[in-house]
């Protein structure tokens, strides 16, 4: 492939990647970008934005051809429709971008992939936006709340709804907000090697600046974009690993000891046994699972790059696996909808349904039931998704209370999380627009009598 291919080309075949074969954004990118090795950073920039961006910014897009245009977005050729979202999403979010660089270079685009019959439509359809949009938003809302927000910020109805059962309209709209932004990037210093502030001033080194997260010991964030993570000083040599903030939260969570032993049941890629582990001092024992043989290698080669002795590593699907001894504490980090994460795979807003979704719930509630038999009488077990369904939280836990009444909600706290409040239901549940990290779930369960 054509090393000198433009950014708004790579976008082209990215997102008929995306559109045509449901790849995942970050994949299609990263298989287009292999390609074209020779792409200077600003090009390889505004393809990202253009391609995260667009896929984010879907249904708004939409929209904007079924008003400007003659036929609706659904009757357009896919590859119309994608130069249509191209041009549309430079004018309406790319500021930087003059708008009339942003039409010339669609038509061009159109010319290029055999399409110069349908130039025409596409410097139509851009034109129209631009004189629209001297006087008003050329988006025009529908009435009802919920297809109004849905519209306006991209997402599809009942995300939307699920989310305004929890918050109210405007959190609602905040949150929407927070999910089109781009990701920030955390990092988890290993605590066992250097402090964070060790760390810090070794990436201030290299001229990149991170700042200090509050009430997580092991936590940085990049203030910064410094491409591949990897290529970093101190990645190959285990001082840190990529984990967002709420991620590593729930290790705290589950507040692990010193030679206790633990099971974590749904493991790959192995973000929170290694942390476990490095809590834990690398003394004790935790035992890493997960049913996807592929994701194996994967955590495997975590634990060799961050210097961990104390895990081992299996291959079982936790909703049946039977172990051969019970553990001191288990962490459940179950398979979900990742509606707390939309900001860094916007795909996820298009791919999962509520048919899904209550087949993932049937599966937790499985995955959650059999652990149970596993945990030592006076041990617990934390159930955590990076999900805001209250199917698949509160729900579950709810389903599974109700068939072992002798297990009850830990809602105890330790120094560390004393500092995050907890719902009516005795959990910590994260909301990004709040705390400014990933959407989370994570809920306390012991055996026997609540002594609280």
């Amino acid at each position: 492939m054509n090393s000198k291919l433009s950014a708004r080309q790579i976008a082209f075949f990215a997102l008929q990647d995306i559109y045509s074969n449901k790849a995942y954004t970050d994949i299609a990118l990263e298989r287009i970008l292999s390609k074209n090795q020779g792409l200077q950073s600003m090009e390889k920039a505004l393809a990202s934005e253009l391609i995260y961006g667009i896929v984010r910014r879907k249904r708004t897009l939409d929209s904007l051809i079924n008003q400007l245009g003659t036929k609706k977005a659904s009757q357009q050729p896919l590859p119309l429709k994608i130069i249509l979202h191209i041009g549309l999403y430079q004018l309406r979010y790319l500021d930087k971008i003059p708008p009339s660089a942003a039409v010339n270079t669609s038509v061009q685009l159109a010319k290029n992939n055999n399409l110069g019959k349908l130039s025409g439509v596409v410097n139509g359809i851009l034109r129209g936006y631009i004189r629209k949009s001297a006087t008003n938003d050329p988006l025009i809302l529908p009435l009802e709340i919920i297809p109004k927000l849905g519209v306006k910020h991209s997402f599809p109805d009942w995300i939307v709804e699920t989310f305004i059962k929890q918050l109210n309209v405007k959190e609602t709209k905040a949150l929407l907000k927070w999910y089109n932004n781009p990701p920030s990037l955390d990092l988890r210093v290993n605590s066992l090697q250097k402090t964070r502030e060790e760390v810090k001033y070794l990436l201030k080194l290299e001229g990149i600046e991170t700042e200090l997260l509050p009430n997580l010991p092991q936590a940085l964030r990049l203030s910064q974009s410094v491409g591949n993570v990897q290529n970093l000083t101190g990645f190959s040599s285990g001082l840190f690993t990529v984990q967002d903030s709420s991620a590593q939260l729930v290790s705290h969570f589950l507040n692990p000891q010193p030679h206790e032993s633990i099971f974590d049941a749904c493991a790959a890629p192995g973000g929170k046994a290694t942390h476990i582990a490095e809590l834990m001092e690398n003394k004790g024992l935790i035992v890493a699972c997960d049913n996807i043989k592929s994701l194996l290698k994967k955590i495997q080669q975590n634990i060799s790059r961050l210097g961990l002795t104390s895990i081992k590593v299996i291959e079982g699907d936790s909703s049946i696996i039977e172990l051969d001894q019970k553990f001191d504490k288990i962490l459940i980090d179950a398979p979900c909808s990742g509606l707390g994460t939309l900001h860094k795979r916007p795909d996820i807003r298009w791919q999962q349904k509520p048919e899904k979704i209550v087949q993932l719930a049937s599966k937790q509630l499985a995955i959650l039931t059999n652990m149970a038999k596993w945990v030592k009488d006076d041990g617990c077990m934390v159930y955590a998704t990076c999900t805001l369904n209250p199917m698949e939280n509160e729900e579950v836990i709810d389903t599974f209370l109700v068939s072992h009444p002798h297990w009850h909600i830990v809602t105890e706290r330790n120094n560390l999380t004393a500092n995050f409040s907890i719902t009516s239901k005795g959990a910590i549940k994260i909301f990004p627009h709040r705390q400014q990290m990933d959407g989370f779930f994570m809920i306390k369960l012991a055996k026997g009598e609540s002594n609280e």
